[in-house]
């Protein structure tokens, strides 16, 4: 009798070890290959998992394996991928079925879908072929319009693919300089090859919808994938399909598409490389950047990241040589620099007073000296820009008589107050980190004052003062409260660029990577709010967004021509952040911060996990966490050179009713780190079903590189 054939799969389930399964290759119709999706039966229900080994052996009783169900009409997963999800569930400390089944389209997930898949790869592809045709392109620029800055590092780059290994690179250019253009033509070069595949990433998913115009102008005989959370799930698994098959030479997506099977992958683009949307929040906190990064270095090929304001740790493996280095220091066009203005509110000169002619008949949130400006750039015919990073009406709804404030009963933040028609058709309060909405009490729970008041402001009070002093402008608000209520966030882009509005007011949103061509004025309002935080990277992440922000002016200027005008809204003008930007010196704020950092021994002069612990109780995450540490330091795993700071509530301490704790670990050697990490994940795992311990019902998590503490 011929020995069964056992293979070994994961499923998308908190445990550590693979699941022996007996495979049919009579029932299947073929041998089984590590890298196959297949459904098996688990406990009472089935799941959908992958094959990591095939074996003769298993070391479980052979009569009592039950059989796989059934085989995904797929090829198997590449080995290259498999090797990335293998890496990325070591180095973030992730069992492999939960790192890998998350990346496969729910339209692969459902085996009952399985038999209909041909017919729906059949009416996606004529679909497919419509909506390319439909899809304006946009953007092009030929070689020869680039300016001799734009080619020489084209020429650098094209020389660096022509090694055929790898190669970091960062491509550090002012805003406006034209690194969109540079990068495309340097994969033109590379997609000679009919079989090659590029990898383009972008930070968010608005970017997506203009870039993506922009290389149907540069490939228009290319076949595409878009790859987001906001496209249909039957849309995106065509798409994972044609990546991983080999048809879709182009792979342009968000922070999923680092994890997309892509068999001759031969160039990687991370775009806007410093933005923190990059590093996942959930599941398993991979930064997708960095896996980039490791993905072309294993199947040796180049890797591109490019920004204006690289994030310090890929800045300086430029400056010390790691990554090759490629600067672009002018504008495409020849225009100037936004012209930086500090606008200080604590100065009376700033603020309109009674005697002034213009003044408001509502207070404003925007001061005398940023109003005349604006007046002077829609006088000009030119668009004015208003960032403010926050949504809603106002960020909390207070009464003056008892000092009673909107807190979240549920989360320990505060429900911002959103007008009529945002979230609901009558104004609401909203918890922005929950998702409770309210209806506005009529009076004071607690004093039954009928005065209550929002306190600060966001979009929705700002776009209410600016329609109020310039009546007859055309005013837009783009957040995602606005996003949702049209077809997305797309059309209020198309709006700004096809100049049907005067006045834009929005969140970060309106701030990375959009080339208007029409913006005279940019203003940031409320700056300080992102510069004090508990968070080391604060002032480093406010100048990256002040720096895009201000980039949006002026881009349409041509050789000699100003390039608009920033304001910036702050008491505290004279701080670091604000004084390099008056500079637009991004090299000296980065050497500035990494000074700062090594003399506080932080990241990247040091590197740091995160042991996540969420409760009914606050009391019981920490007791949890002092416990880890106590059994840690007891087996000498708190070695010299390894920090175990005490248990702390998170930033947020509560959400939803959670309450939620932290342990922090940080040691100036990586390798270190990472085997106190696999120690705790060992220990824990050892008390715990799952992540969840027993008898205490606490949920952990174990997080690699937190950009969030």
């Amino acid at each position: 009798m011929p020995s069964p054939t056992v293979v070994q799969v994961v499923v998308d389930k908190p445990l550590a070890q693979g699941f022996d399964y007996l495979w049919d290759a009579q029932k299947l119709g073929v041998e089984p290959v590590i890298g196959q999706i297949v459904e098996v039966p688990f406990g009472r229900s089935t799941l959908i998992g992958v094959v990591i080994k095939v074996s003769a052996h298993s070391d479980f009783d052979i009569q009592k394996l039950k059989g796989v169900s059934a085989l995904a009409p797929l090829p198997p997963l590449d080995s290259a991928v498999l090797r990335l999800m293998n890496f990325a569930s070591q180095y973030y400390i992730h069992v492999l079925g939960e790192t890998i089944i998350p990346t496969i389209p729910q339209m692969w997930k459902k085996s009952a879908n399985w038999e209909k898949i041909p017919k729906k790869l059949l009416a996606a592809e004529k679909k497919k072929d419509k909506k390319d045709r439909e899809i304006k392109s946009e953007g092009l620029i030929v070689e020869s319009r680039l300016n001799n800055e734009q080619q020489s590092a084209l020429v650098s780059l094209r020389n660096t693919a022509a090694e055929k290994k790898f190669r970091a690179i960062l491509l550090q250019g002012q805003t406006g300089s034209g690194k969109t253009a540079v990068f495309l033509s340097w994969l033109s070069s590379i997609l000679e090859d009919e079989e090659a595949q590029v990898l383009i990433l972008v930070p968010e998913i608005n970017l997506t919808p203009q870039l993506e115009r922009r290389v149907r102008a540069y490939f228009p005989n290319k076949n595409m994938s878009v790859l987001h959370s906001a496209i249909p799930e039957n849309q995106r698994g065509v798409a994972w399909y044609e990546a991983m098959t080999g048809k879709a030479q182009i792979i342009l997506g968000t922070r999923l598409a680092a994890l997309t099977p892509m068999p001759n992958l031969k160039a990687i683009v991370v775009d806007e490389e410093h933005d923190p949307s990059y590093k996942q929040q959930d599941g398993i906190r991979y930064s997708a950047r960095d896996l980039a990064i490791w993905r072309a270095h294993d199947v040796k090929a180049p890797i591109l990241l490019s920004s204006a304001t690289p994030s310090l740790e890929t800045w300086m493996a430029a400056k010390a040589g790691r990554y090759q280095y490629i600067r672009l220091d002018q504008r495409a066009q020849g225009a100037g620099l936004p012209k930086v203005h500090l606008i200080n509110t604590r100065d009376p000169q700033n603020q309109f007073s009674p005697g002034d002619v213009d003044k408001p008949m509502s207070k404003s949130p925007i001061t005398k000296t940023l109003v005349r400006a604006i007046s002077k750039n829609l006088d000009s015919k030119k668009q004015s820009l208003v960032l403010i990073n926050r949504r809603g009406y106002a960020p909390v709804l207070s009464c003056n008589a008892c000092s009673w404030l909107s807190k979240c009963q549920q989360c320990s933040s505060y429900m911002v107050m959103h007008k009529a028609g945002a979230l609901n058709r009558k104004a609401v309060l909203n918890c922005h980190h929950c998702g409770l909405v309210k209806p506005i009490p009529e009076h004071c729970p607690d004093c039954g004052n009928a005065d209550l008041k929002g306190l600060g402001q966001g979009t929705q009070k700002v776009e209410d003062s600016i329609e109020e002093i310039w009546p007859n402008a055309r005013v837009l608000r783009v957040d995602t409260d606005s996003s949702k209520k049209s077809k997305g966030a797309e059309e209020l882009f198309q709006e700004i660029h096809s100049g049907n509005v005067d006045l834009v007011v929005g969140t970060q949103m309106i701030a990375k990577g959009h080339d208007y061509q029409n913006i005279g004025l940019v203003a940031a309002l409320d700056a300080d709010s992102r510069l004090f935080s508990q968070d080391f990277r604060a002032a480093e992440r406010l100048f990256a967004q002040l720096v895009q922000v201000a980039g949006r002016a002026g881009r349409s200027g041509v050789e000699g021509q100003a390039g608009g005008d920033m304001f910036i809204e702050t008491q505290y003008p004279e701080a670091p952040v604000f004084q390099y930007l008056l500079r637009h010196d991004v090299d000296g704020f980065l050497s500035y911060t990494a000074n700062e950092r090594e003399e506080a021994k932080l990241p990247p002069f040091s590197y740091q996990g995160l042991i996540h612990a969420e409760a009914k109780s606050l009391d019981k995450a920490i007791q949890f966490l002092s416990s880890l540490k106590g059994r840690l330091k007891a087996k000498g795993l708190i070695a010299h050179g390894l920090k175990a700071y005490d248990p702390v509530p998170k930033a947020l301490m509560r959400v939803a009713g959670t309450e939620r704790a932290q342990l922090l670990l940080e040691s100036g050697d990586r390798k270190q780190l990472q085997e106190i990490l696999e120690a705790i994940d060992q220990d824990l795992r050892g008390q715990s079903q799952g992540r969840i311990s027993k008898g205490e019902n606490i949920r952990w998590l174990i997080e690699r590189d937190p950009i969030s503490i």
